[in-house]
């Protein structure tokens, strides 16, 4: 086993296909194979399976990369500590639900992350692939809610990955409305209050699962139902519509303008908003920065609700 073929295992993983990996690291796609195919071989263990519609990371391979980026990591810092070279481009991801907050905290990493060269991804996904992307290993970090309702589903799909779920904040359901809407101005709103509205939620794709809703009370039979995939969008159409969601109540007036506010619903609800982890994973530097700049965001948020 070479620190080499380590690197290859890592960038097969993170590229989710062997031709794309053979380029980025300029190599031809036999010798990466190859190469790969001898690491599986001397370890005994099958790291990916291939399949008609590309590589699939095993369990055992999940394990094993945890293992393998410590290593490549830990050989990086002896470089950068005992060679006269350049600090190596450094990777981080993110995957979420649609919440300003985290995307806030990743603003505020890439503000003090003073590095000529980077690649990081947030990506503001489905439930469903926030799961998949961190239990392989696409993303360090996600971030989603529990409840009463969606809890032991959620919790099924997590110790079925590997995966540690850890909490940021409790919160009390709020409904995000236009600041024109006539409900903006009340204490709180009611269920019987939205009835007029449009009700905007996420689509969840293949995955659209009551569990996998972004917003509790998905079973709830409304009049006028609109499914949206990006947060801009659904910001203008509760502007444009006159439409409202469900979420926490932490809105970040900086990303987003005074037109948008968020109201207390009177429901008999709690959401737990965290972040979930790979348990075979020692997560990175960056990630940790990241966590600590989400919960200084999220608390300053709270503070003005």
């Amino acid at each position: 086993m070479t620190l080499q073929q380590l690197k290859y295992v890592i960038e097969v993983a993170r590229s989710r296909s062997i031709s794309k990996a053979a380029q980025k690291l300029f190599i031809s796609q036999p010798s990466l194979s190859n190469a790969l195919k001898e690491l599986e071989q001397e370890m005994g263990i099958t790291i990916f399976s291939r399949t008609n519609k590309g590589i699939v990371i095993t369990p055992e391979g999940s394990e094993f990369l945890g293992y393998a980026r410590q290593v490549v990591e830990q050989a990086e810092l002896l470089e950068n500590r005992y060679a006269d070279r350049q600090s190596p481009q450094q990777h981080f991801a993110v995957s979420t639900q649609h919440y300003a907050f985290a995307v806030s905290a990743f603003v505020r990493l890439l503000e003090d992350y003073d590095r000529d060269e980077y690649e990081f991804a947030l990506r503001e996904t489905k439930t469903y692939e926030i799961i998949d992307d961190v239990k392989n290993l696409r993303s360090e970090i996600g971030i989603l809610y529990v409840n009463d309702f969606n809890k032991k589903v959620i919790q099924k799909f997590l110790r079925e990955g590997d995966l540690l779920f850890n909490e940021l904040f409790e919160a009390t359901p709020h409904v995000f409305i236009s600041s024109r809407n006539p409900l903006a101005k009340q204490d709180y709103v009611t269920l019987s209050d939205l009835h007029p509205y449009p009700y905007l939620s996420f689509e969840q794709g293949a995955y659209n699962s009551f569990y996998f809703s972004e917003e509790i009370l998905s079973t709830l039979s409304r009049p006028k139902n609109i499914r949206v995939s990006d947060r801009a969008t659904i910001f203008n159409l509760l502007i444009g519509l006159n439409g409202y969601t469900i979420s926490t109540g932490v809105i970040s007036h900086e990303l987003n303008d005074r037109d948008i506010v968020a109201v207390p619903l009177k429901v008999d609800e709690r959401m737990t908003v965290g972040y979930i982890t790979h348990k075979n994973i020692t997560i990175s530097p960056l990630a940790k920065i990241y966590i600590e700049y989400l919960k200084e965001t999220i608390a300053e948020e709270l503070l003005v609700l």
